[in-house]
């Protein structure tokens, strides 16, 4: 998962019996052995052992914490956060107050591009998944700076969320921006974007509901596009089959603008869900 309870974190100077910290400043505090590193935040392994044992598209992140993240975490995670263990089945209209479409996100690194499509769509839910702890804490505390009511941060795996969690036709739509390409051709295996993950997420969207994926990454989006185009659940939005133009609402993020700079050309694809038992149009090879 996204952290150890054996991470060290910083320890600050405190007054009297109150800690002093610094807005940016990363935490350290020394925890007895076993001690949750956030007592009322995420867990750091929330499925445990309750799930088989296979292979992931994600990786651990372990980095500091500052203490806004960690401020954000204990107070706004009982609230907005969501310990994706496998043991319970979301009411996703009680889980945000109310019965608005809601989208899930599947890795959000610091959660800028998830806060500001939030903040520019009041009426659509978004249920964002990661496993790095800082971006967890980032994303929280803009969503709270921003007052966000519309954001809920899940922690853990996507597949165990969308499989064990999730009921058929819950969701209305997909998002999956700039995931791990796992570049190395023994690890191709490792990469989110494939037929079985398909298969899985197209129980849980509703028919029309929108697959919006981007990668700076060419030879995955050629995978992408391959993959999603083949699948029987899906069909492209772009009516030569191809990429799509970057959409309005998925802003430019910091990172993107850093790969444009160096020359990396980045590809949206915007797939849609077919209804149920929908033959796609036969496509000439």
């Amino acid at each position: 998962m996204s952290d150890s309870t054996n991470t060290p974190e910083t320890s600050r100077p405190t007054r009297g019996d109150q800690a002093s910290h610094d807005p940016g400043v990363s935490v350290r505090h020394t925890r007895a052995k076993g001690e949750p590193r956030f007592p009322d935040g995420p867990k750091a392994d929330p499925a445990g052992s309750h799930f088989e044992r296979r292979i992931r598209s994600f990786q651990p992140r372990r980095s500091r914490v500052t203490a806004g993240q960690a401020d954000a975490l204990q107070r706004l995670w009982p609230k907005w956060g969501l310990d994706i263990d496998g043991q319970q089945v979301v009411d996703l209209a009680e889980l945000f107050g109310n019965d608005n479409p809601v989208v899930l996100e599947i890795g959000f690194g610091m959660g800028e591009a998830t806060a500001q499509m939030a903040a520019a769509d009041s009426g659509t839910n978004i249920l964002a998944v990661d496993v790095h702890t800082p971006g967890q804490g980032n994303l929280l505390n803009l969503a709270d700076h921003h007052g966000l009511s519309n954001v809920r941060v899940a922690n853990g795996d996507a597949i165990i969320l969308l499989r064990e969690m999730l009921v058929p036709d819950s969701l209305d739509g997909l998002r999956v921006y700039f995931p791990d390409p796992w570049p190395k051709k023994r690890h191709h295996k490792r990469r989110l974007i494939q037929p079985e993950f398909l298969s899985l997420a197209a129980t849980r969207l509703r028919p029309g509901a929108i697959v919006h994926c981007a990668t700076d990454w060419e030879p995955y989006a050629e995978q992408m596009l391959e993959v999603l185009s083949a699948h029987p659940d899906f069909e492209n939005t772009q009516a030569d089959g191809g990429f799509a133009p970057r959409p309005e609402f998925r802003p430019l993020t910091r990172f993107e603008g850093q790969g444009l700079d160096k020359g990396h050309v980045v590809n949206d694809l915007l797939f849609r869900r077919v209804p149920h038992g929908k033959p796609q149009e036969q496509r000439t090879p």
